[in-house]
């Protein structure tokens, strides 16, 4: 059994733990927080061990009755392997303890790409990060495009892509978050980082990407255009990329029958099945949004950012161990977590 633990029990940690429970070959060792707030009486409640990931803060803890297993270096040196699932930046700082433990570590889309060995996404790179050290787990958005984009270049080719991202102005959770009353370019200059960041995945390839920030907190949104290879001997028409696109593992296809127009109903179609939190780990792609024009792919896809990493952080955790291949390690994910509407 892999060992496993998770340092930072947020939006992405206590999903995380929450998988890694599911796999039959893992353990979670436990997790850390750094204030006793309702996700830590959670995570005791789940009967998750609960470690203190600042040690001038144990006392915040005692008195609020939460019982703690130890401190954060603790974990890690229990542990084969850590998911550093902090607020951005925080990561960084947490290496060198991770270093000092001799613990591997996967650290979240928030962190610098130079941080690490390789960064990682299951269905494009998988075997990049066969025993690394640090890997970094791409953001929600490049985890989207990525999977899109790797059928796409291996059927066809990509001569170029270009993306709009329309992007929520915070999880429902950060109340801090905005615009209010806005819709913002974000960034106002050419790329948004969301372009070099799949270029970590794919070095060769050419993307541009324009980002724009708007009043909302359910999903993002993208607007694909993808300029296939111009020398295809025949370019595909849009039912043969529906048909490509509806093979891949985590992928939804939204129909015109589920009447679905939008990310409110796709949580609400989450929801309705059961899905933990409403979570949508797959890309929703409008089926009907698919059209090619000459060698022009164009499309519609959400991406929810709140969970959509989630099998990808359990993948990268036997790539590094080297406990799976790819495709067998996405089967198993995909499997336990009931990935695929």
């Amino acid at each position: 059994m892999i060992q496993v633990a998770v340092n930072g029990y947020g939006t992405i940690g206590k999903r995380v733990a929450d998988a890694v429970t599911l796999q039959p070959d893992m353990e979670l060792v436990g997790v850390a927080k750094t204030s006793p707030n309702h996700e830590a009486e959670l995570a005791v409640e789940n009967g998750y061990p609960l470690y203190a990931a600042v040690e001038d803060r144990i006392e915040l803890f005692d008195e609020a009755g939460i019982e703690l297993a130890g401190t954060v270096d603790e974990l890690v040196e229990a542990s084969d392997i850590v998911v550093d699932a902090c607020p951005s930046g925080i990561g960084a700082d947490n290496k060198s303890m991770y270093e000092e433990l001799d613990t591997p570590a996967l650290y979240q889309g928030g962190e610098d790409a130079d941080l690490v060995d390789t960064s990682f996404n299951a269905r494009a790179n998988y075997t990049d990060a066969e025993g690394a050290d640090h890997v970094r787990v791409v953001s929600c958005n490049t985890t989207g495009l990525s999977r899109l984009l790797a059928p796409l270049e291996e059927e066809y080719g990509v001569e170029k892509a270009r993306v709009t991202l329309v992007r929520r102005g915070g999880d429902p959770g950060q109340t801090g978050r905005g615009p209010i009353n806005d819709i913002l370019p974000n960034p106002v200059t050419l790329p948004s980082h969301h372009g070099p960041d799949v270029n970590t995945i794919f070095p060769d390839l050419s993307i541009d990407t324009l980002g724009l920030k708007v009043p909302a907190t359910l999903m993002h949104t993208h607007s694909v255009n993808v300029q296939l290879e111009p020398d295809a001997a025949d370019m595909p028409s849009a039912d043969e990329v529906r048909e490509l696109l509806a093979g891949e593992e985590r992928t939804f296809m939204v129909q015109p029958s589920h009447d679905i127009d939008g990310a409110g109903k796709l949580k609400e179609y989450a929801l309705d099945r059961g899905r933990p939190r409403g979570d949508l780990w797959e890309n929703c792609i409008w089926s009907e949004s698919i059209s090619v024009e000459d060698d022009d792919l164009y499309l519609f896809q959400a991406i929810h950012q709140e969970s959509d990493v989630v099998p990808e952080n359990v993948d990268a955790i036997r790539a590094v161990l080297g406990e799976a291949d790819a495709a067998k390690s996405r089967e198993r994910t995909n499997e336990t977590m009931g990935v695929g509407l």
